[in-house]
């Protein structure tokens, strides 16, 4: 079957436009095209469907008057996906308790998209993934459940998604689209649809197989780079200094980059290096400075717990029972998002102590960090009778917290324990206050 779409099919409404999974990614990509096409939004979870459908946006990527004039159809029903003539996964690719890929959310809804494909339709992905798994992986899927031949019946492409949740600056319109084609007619249309939301531009890339590698290699360099200034960070912990006051003075040179240590979670950047390492070391390659930062950065929870409690120590505290405070639990700040957060492991090591941790986040959904962290969220009247308290999240709802605001939390305010993660509060103000100091 030849390959019939036109760019005018899709503009005329009479060639929908499908979105398979309605999370951080999907949803702003259907809401924007929907103001140029017919856009059918599916998601596999009927309390998403109804919050979306009733204007509700729980994620917080599309702002409320947005979401309410998208023209989405939003449904549970996968026949909903033979009307389309593209159809766009953006499904997350997590990691499993192995640090090994999870391609269950990709391969289920390529089954789903697989078994409701209309004959001539393209099949784009944006999910994360390692080189070759469109091709590889999806493609007979899709080839099963439809009983269509790639190439021929159908036609697979691949756009990696570049959302960076919460960020105002850097959306889906002003970051470059890479796109890719299995052919240079799909690549066009793929093209022209993406470049009617996409300011900032397209990106050819010459395969899918280039355009997956592109995506997986972009948080893979931001990983190494953080993993390098937490490496440091240990070091100069070591020797007394300050890590950030190093990277002001070593900032004013023109071309040194401006990373620092901290936490890495998140849905790409602590996970899409494992993408790259699992396809390597099926192809007989160790890759040993990417699972080196990866290990750097695995242990910064371990590490900050034990920065935690060597202070109780040292400041004759009982570290078995004492209370300590820890304020934010998402994998970054002013999202709700708890995806593959570093958090926990701060938790669970000072656990390990024995210590009885109260976590507080006005961000993120309670129900849900029960659910997957079996945490409870506490609300901030109860960070009281505290030995120490760790900011691990810089949200803007803690920019109203003073020093002598919160010290009253603390079961002896006259010396105070304060853990600084993210460079929040000013050292020196906080030594001239009376806290024993300390940050990352």
């Amino acid at each position: 079957m030849a390959f019939t779409t036109t760019f005018e099919d899709l503009k005329s409404g009479r060639a929908p436009i499908a979105v398979v999974g309605l999370g951080y990614v999907g949803l702003p990509l259907a809401v924007a095209l929907s103001r140029h096409f017919s856009v059918i939004g599916f998601d596999i979870s009927e309390k998403r469907v109804a919050e979306l459908a009733a204007g509700t946006d729980r994620t917080g990527e599309v702002l409320p008057d947005d979401l309410k004039a998208a023209t989405v159809a939003y449904t549970c029903d996968p026949a909903r996906l033979r009307e389309a003539a593209v159809v766009i996964v953006a499904v997350p690719t997590p990691i499993d308790a192995h640090r090994s890929p999870d391609l269950r959310p990709v391969t289920g809804a390529s089954r789903t998209v697989g078994a409701n494909l209309a004959p001539g339709a393209i099949v784009c992905y944006e999910s994360t993934v390692y080189p070759g798994l469109t091709e590889d992986v999806c493609v007979p899927i899709l080839e099963a459940q439809s009983g269509l031949s790639c190439g021929h019946d159908f036609f697979v492409g691949y756009s990696p998604e570049r959302i960076n949740p919460g960020d105002r600056a850097h959306t889906l319109a002003t970051i470059v689209k890479v796109v890719a084609g299995q052919n240079q007619a799909c690549a066009d249309l793929l093209a022209a649809m993406y470049g009617a939301v996409v300011t900032a531009g397209i990106f050819r890339a010459s395969s899918i197989k280039v355009a997956e590698a592109a995506k997986v290699i972009e948080n893979t360099q931001r990983d190494l780079n953080i993993a390098l200034m937490n490496e440091l960070a240990l070091i100069f912990d070591r020797m007394g200094i300050d890590t950030l006051e190093v990277l002001e003075a070593a900032g004013t040179k023109w071309n040194f980059l401006p990373f620092r240590p901290g936490l890495v979670g998140g849905h790409c950047i602590g996970v899409d290096p494992y993408y790259l390492t699992f396809k390597a070391q099926s192809l007989g390659l160790q890759p040993q400075v990417i699972l080196a930062g990866r290990t750097i950065n695995d242990g910064m929870g371990k590490f900050i717990a034990e920065a935690c409690v060597k202070r109780l120590i040292a400041g004759d505290v009982k570290v078995k029972g004492a209370r300590v405070g820890i304020l934010g639990f998402t994998f970054k700040e002013n999202v709700p998002d708890l995806r593959n957060t570093r958090v926990i492991d701060v938790v669970r090591e000072l656990e390990e102590y024995g210590v009885t941790v109260i976590t507080h986040d006005p961000q993120a959904d309670p129900d849900e960090a029960r659910h997957e962290y079996g945490i409870e969220l506490s609300p901030l009247e109860e960070l009281r009778d505290l030995e120490a308290v760790i900011l691990a999240v810089a949200h803007k709802d803690f920019n109203a917290l003073t020093l002598e605001g919160i010290r009253h939390w603390f079961r002896t305010p006259q010396s105070p324990l304060l853990l600084d993660v993210k460079g929040f509060f000013d050292p020196a103000e906080a030594e001239a206050a009376g806290y024993r100091f300390w940050r990352l």
